[in-house]
């Protein structure tokens, strides 16, 4: 008798990081129901992922009452929910209004929805951030765990960034009070990425419109041999890595009530440009100063001590050499 295909719904499926993880859903034979804002947008993506076990809904709003109701009762084969759908704006002009307050209201939305029409579901997969762990000026002497939260709170939210930092604190903060309030039938994990860098899942549609954290990358890439590269350290983990970490956290039974925060090491901007120059022959960029990289890691860069997530994840992080490069011939090609 054939084993029936798992069926996996995946919220706000076009994003970066989404797409990462409908791909290998895909590569290791689930069913994906991906929900994105527009007919368009899906696709757009159908035709990117050209799967016959992929399917798309629409769900304008994820922050409207009942977004995800219909969704869940029209695919009752559904038995995990991944919600990486959230708003990302840094240019908001209200951004308690544009940013906080949709992440929390929908990952409310979809808690219910799976409560009530998920019957089936087995595990809730929440896209968190470490700006739910650490303070927006975190204290660089202190080591972060998985047991640390971001202390912002709404009256802090002053412009895009504070907003994106409470907006990720406090709909995961929402995720942990609904699961202590309401038992619900689902187990739940929620993954916590630093900044996610590396190559787009599908070809690059449109250069000039990449997420964030991947344009941290692309902007060094855009130089000229004799531009300047702007200093600026973080520590980054890899898109791929990140898309494999949201599998563990529904296939492993020690990753249920956990909060899995992927940091693999810190980068610069002169590391980047150092490592892409090495090794992409195409690229016509400045050459990156490892001194001043060193330099500015140990004035920027905290410390952070995620064993427990490593051993529950138990695979190896991609290295940053392959991150860097990997996103570097995507771009140029």
């Amino acid at each position: 008798m054939t084993a029936v295909q798992e069926s996996v719904f995946v919220s706000g499926a076009n994003g970066y990081i989404a797409q990462h993880i409908v791909k290998q859903l895909l590569e290791k034979n689930y069913k994906v129901v991906g929900s994105v804002r527009s007919e368009s947008k899906g696709e757009d993506l159908s035709k990117l992922v050209n799967s016959k076990d992929f399917s798309y809904v629409v769900v304008p709003d994820i922050a409207a009452k009942g977004a995800f109701d219909k969704a869940l009762e029209t695919h009752p084969d559904i038995t995990t929910f991944i919600h990486t759908a959230s708003p990302v704006t840094f240019s908001a002009k209200d951004p308690v209004k544009e940013i906080v307050n949709p992440a929390v209201e929908g990952t409310k939305n979809v808690l219910n929805a799976v409560k009530e029409h998920g019957k089936q579901v087995k595990h809730l997969v929440f896209t968190s951030s470490v700006a739910a762990v650490k303070s927006p000026k975190p204290d660089l002497n202190k080591i972060l765990t998985e047991d640390d939260w971001n202390p912002i709170t709404l009256e802090q939210v002053t412009d895009g960034l504070t907003g994106y930092s409470a907006s990720k604190t406090l709909a995961e903060r929402a995720l942990w009070e609904f699961v202590k309030n309401e038992s619900p039938q689902f187990k739940v994990t929620a993954v916590n990425p630093t900044f996610v860098l590396g190559p787009q899942a599908y070809a690059i549609k449109d250069k000039s419109q990449l997420n964030l954290s991947a344009d941290i990358v692309a902007q060094v890439l855009r130089l000229k041999p004799n531009d300047k590269i702007e200093p600026f350290a973080g520590v980054f983990i890899d898109v791929r890595d990140v898309a494999k970490a949201h599998l563990v956290a529904f296939e492993k039974k020690e990753a249920i009530g956990q909060r899995l925060v992927l940091i693999n090491g810190p980068f610069t901007t002169d590391l980047i440009a150092d490592i892409v120059k090495k090794n992409v022959p195409q690229a016509q960029i400045p050459a990156g100063d490892l001194a001043r990289s060193k330099q500015i890691v140990e004035e920027k860069v905290g410390k952070s001590d995620t064993t427990r997530t490593n051993k529950i994840l138990g695979f190896d992080f991609i290295s940053v050499e392959k991150t860097f490069v990997d996103a570097a011939k995507q771009f140029y090609n």
